[in-house]
């Protein structure tokens, strides 16, 4: 029922900046998790270091001993003075013993490290993130999905809430881990020699260079890369809820083209990332690599000058260099890593800060229980200002009366539907349930009064109970069978496998188009609504079993304020009256009987259905209209 509409307008794009600061605000809720994810790095940074200072300290008691060296202490923050009148052997397992002790400490805060992460982005973050934006996506109005796939739809929900969690993971903890590592092991070279620390890091300048200009060249690159991937889901999606189409016209080998078309552009287009990404990181390990050139030849000399010790200076110092380079090496991925995430938050923030177009007052009046008078006052629609859809509607329609629509496509039917349970609202005057403003009502109570059945009913892979008790989970099983009942749906739910307890395929495919729209009706009717509104419910199916969904609708309308759409005179009699529409306005209103006797557009559709006063019962009078 919900017609096609023009997209919502497009939000200002956010920068760069302001999107890593909203995904800091994001990490900032789990700021407890975040500072125990980085307190475990600091202490692992800290046995790191320590374990390499007693290996330096090793290798120079080892020369001291050996009348090499002077007496051998660790330099840096780790004063060890090691016992002259010690057995060497007994100072070298003390040694062994400490190193020992920090690798089984690093191993078991490595694994309490990653789970913790994991914890935090994985069961936490994730997870919230994604249930935030289907909980957003719930209260959208239809505007929003006509204007993006499915394909792009579900690319946001998986996908891209991944890339906001690289932010947190492979970013924001990373480049925090980063700058701190990097500090302690300049400060730590700078204790053991400022001009070697000042020589070995000469290529910093040029590294950042470098990691700017990247950065700047990948990110339209992966713009593209998310649009080739929704393209991708999309005719996946398409190619999937299409099979029978495309098997009925023997269309397998175009559908696949198609398929490969668009998973070969994605392909070809990540190839060029990959591509970047491979030439960029070797480059940062080629800069690194320089580093300990510079260490052999500067740092030996100073070792042979007795300016630096070989164990707790060269040896310590090339260690750091080597984490301090590890560290360096991290810079591609980070790189890359944050415009993945930038241009998943982007995506992802669209769907969080889309604007919901239809929400309940605060002061709205709460009415549990509608009667079901229904007026239009003026009422007028529109998608912008030269896009009208309905004008001038004027319409008052009684408690229990019937009001069916006719009109040809694009003449506002469903439109005029979608403003009852405010799928919409309108743009001009106002719509009057039971007296009050629509917009006055609170939606929940509004919603709860009004059962829909789709031209086109869908189903979920659930049981059969559970469809029908969709909109009254809490209904008890006689009152989902007294619904079935009415609907006259109960005898072939009886006839499947499991009854009521019957799992229902994908859709409700297992089910004939008649029996799927029979658990429609009864699905809308178990609400006990006030207002039935019944978007063409028999213009797909066969005239045997139209009979079977009419005698099912009686039951269904009686009591009941009823808009029904509908465009063959077998459904059009049944209305209390008959209101015909044109390019958005009602042209003609009466019953079948006065609207027969006029000379205008319901005669004439009338007219093709009747062949010597009697009716086709497979004509279909849209095509006419």
């Amino acid at each position: 029922m919900p017609p096609e509409s023009s997209p919502p307008p497009a939000a200002p794009v956010p920068s760069n900046a302001a999107l890593v600061r909203r995904l800091f605000g994001l990490a900032w809720r789990y700021r407890g998790h975040c500072l125990l994810v980085l307190g475990l790095q600091l202490v692992l940074l800290t046995l790191g270091i320590a374990g390499l200072s007693f290996t330096g300290v090793g290798i120079d008691y080892i020369r001291h001993r050996a009348g090499e060296a002077p007496a051998a202490t660790a330099a840096g923050p780790f004063h060890l003075v090691l016992p002259e009148n010690w057995e060497p052997l007994s100072v070298l397992g003390l040694l062994a013993g400490l190193i020992l002790l920090l690798a089984l400490c690093r191993a078991l805060l490595n694994y309490a490290y990653a789970l913790s992460l994991n914890r935090l982005v994985q069961l936490k973050l994730v997870v919230d993130l994604r249930g935030e934006v289907y909980e957003k996506l719930q209260r959208l109005s239809f505007r929003f999905f006509d204007a993006n796939s499915t394909g792009s739809i579900i690319t946001r929900v998986t996908g891209d809430v991944q890339s906001v969690r690289m932010f947190v993971d492979q970013v924001m903890m990373q480049s925090v881990i980063m700058v701190i590592s990097l500090t302690v092991y300049v400060t730590y070279m700078a204790a053991l020699s400022p001009t070697l620390t000042l020589a070995c890091l000469a290529t910093t300048p040029v590294l950042a260079f470098m990691s700017v200009r990247f950065s700047q060249r990948i990110q339209p690159e992966y713009v593209r890369n998310r649009s080739l991937v929704d393209r991708m889901v999309e005719v996946f999606a398409e190619g999937v809820q299409g099979v029978a189409v495309t098997k009925g016209f023997g269309r397998e080998a175009e559908s696949q083209a198609r398929f490969d078309t668009a998973n070969r552009a994605c392909v070809e287009q990540q190839r060029g990332i990959f591509w970047r990404i491979s030439l960029f990181s070797p480059s940062v390990g080629f800069l690194t690599r320089i580093n300990m050139m510079v260490l052999l030849g500067y740092g030996g000399w100073l070792v042979a000058q007795g300016r630096l010790p070989l164990g707790a200076g060269l040896v310590v110092f090339a260690g750091l260099l080597e984490q301090f380079s590890g560290q360096v090496n991290n810079v591609a991925t980070i790189v890359n890593s944050v415009q993945q995430a930038l241009i998943g938050a982007r995506r992802v923030f669209e769907i969080l800060d889309a604007p919901v177009e239809v929400t309940s007052d605060p002061a709205a009046v709460r009415r549990p229980r509608l009667e079901g008078a229904v007026r239009f006052e003026q009422v007028g629609f529109s998608y912008g200002a030269d896009q009208p859809v309905l004008q001038g509607i004027d319409l008052d329609v009684k408690p229990g009366q019937c009001v069916a629509i006719l009109g040809a496509t694009g003449a506002g039917k469903s439109v005029l539907m979608s403003l009852i349970p405010r799928f919409f609202d309108p743009t001009a005057g106002r719509l009057l349930i039971d007296g009050i403003d629509a917009r006055r009502l609170h939606l929940d109570d509004l919603r709860r009064n009004i059962g829909t059945v789709f031209q086109e009913s869908f189903l979920f892979s659930n049981t059969v109970a559970a469809n029908i008790a969709f909109g009254h989970p809490e209904a008890t099983p006689a009152q989902i069978e007294q619904a079935a009942r009415i609907a006259a749906a109960h005898d072939f739910i009886m006839a499947l496998p499991k009854g009521y307890q019957t799992v229902l395929g994908e859709g409700g495919n297992s089910l004939s188009g008649g029996q799927r729209q029979r658990l429609a009706i009864a699905r809308a009717i178990l609400l006990q609504p006030a207002i039935l509104l019944l978007d063409d419910p028999t213009a797909a199916i066969d005239s045997g079993t139209e009979q079977e969904i009419f005698a099912a609708l009686d039951r269904a309308i009686a009591g009941r304020t009823t808009f029904i759409v509908a465009h063959r005179l077998s459904t059009l009699r049944r209305a209390d009256f008959i209101i015909v529409l044109e390019r958005g306005r009602i042209v003609q209103q009466g019953t079948h009987e006065r609207l027969m006797r006029e000379t205008g557009p319901y005669q004439h559709v009338a007219s093709l259905q009747l062949v010597d006063g009697r009716e086709l019962g497979a004509a279909g009078g849209e095509a006419g209209t």
